[in-house]
């Protein structure tokens, strides 16, 4: 297993965690965990890339090892963190982006809002949502104030090995020493000796701020890097966004340039589930 280590950055008030693999002067490559996810859940993607890499992988606003708000989450702020660290990590030079899943949604607007930033940007499950309807809002309103009344909270484990079970029966495909991995590197140990996610449960909170897809979209066609666009061949969502096939090959033409990689055998953490074949695919994307 290839040996990180973690800086901590004060990024827009908030403390950062940031892991880091490979050597200083290798190619920069950074890594965008998704939703309920933290930077080590990479690692075994990181040892599967066959070339040297200074892999840079933070863990976003109120995940993993960095601070928690406690309060609901706006999607433009992870655009905002991901600059700052794109700043102070790679303040003169293009940038090649991976994202998974809501990592993926956040670097694919981004490519689009800064493409001068840009140089590669690779897309893991990251469709985006669901288009929404302007009548949906005042539900939507209403449910995250109830939310935002009752407070967010989280279940809890007795122990780690408690907590790797739950993680093996979400992923099945998960194998042991994974899931005892990911339960030391994305747990915190509460007052009590008991184990929870190292994620703040306000992200379980309702967002009031209803999806626009039309503006989405705008922003992927002002992408200017080559788009990888990789997803899982047995992923709920895969078989939910491409069943829409007409919304799904629109989603995908509003890319200017982008090639889709269909991943065999793996669910929705490909990362996970075939490592060895995400990194070959990467990697002869990257160059």
């Amino acid at each position: 297993m290839k040996s990180s280590t973690s800086e901590f950055h004060t990024i827009r008030d908030l403390t950062s965690h940031v892991r880091l693999w490979g050597p200083p002067d290798a190619p920069k490559l950074f890594l965008m965990h998704g939703w309920m996810d933290c930077s080590a859940s990479f690692q075994f993607l990181v040892d599967a890339l066959a070339h040297e890499w200074r892999v840079i992988a933070p863990d976003w606003r109120g995940f993993g090892r960095s601070e928690w708000l406690n309060r609901s989450y706006w999607f433009p702020d992870y655009m905002a963190d991901l600059e700052r660290l794109l700043d102070h990590y790679s303040p003169d030079e293009t940038v090649r982006l991976v994202g998974h899943s809501m990592g993926g949604n956040i670097v694919g607007l981004y490519a689009g809002v800064r493409p001068a930033r840009v140089a590669k940007l690779a897309i893991l499950e990251g469709f985006g949502l669901h288009p929404t309807d302007s009548n949906q809002a005042p539900g939507r309103y209403a449910k995250w104030l109830e939310q935002d009344k009752a407070g967010a909270t989280l279940r809890d484990y007795a122990n780690l090995g408690e907590f790797a079970d739950r993680l093996m029966r979400d992923n099945p495909r998960l194998k042991r020493e994974q899931a005892d991995f990911l339960a030391e590197n994305f747990s915190q140990r509460r007052p009590d000796g008991r184990f929870g996610y190292a994620a703040d449960p306000w992200h379980r909170v309702t967002n009031p701020v209803l999806y626009r897809f039309e503006e989405a979209k705008a922003c992927w066609r002002a992408v200017t890097a080559p788009v990888l666009w990789v997803v899982a061949a047995d992923s709920r969502l895969y078989k939910e966004f491409a069943g829409r096939e007409e919304d799904y090959r629109a989603r995908l033409a509003s890319f200017p340039e982008l090639r889709e990689v269909l991943l065999a055998d793996c669910g929705h953490m490909l990362h996970h589930d075939q490592p060895q074949h995400l990194a070959s695919v990467l990697e002869e994307f990257l160059g």
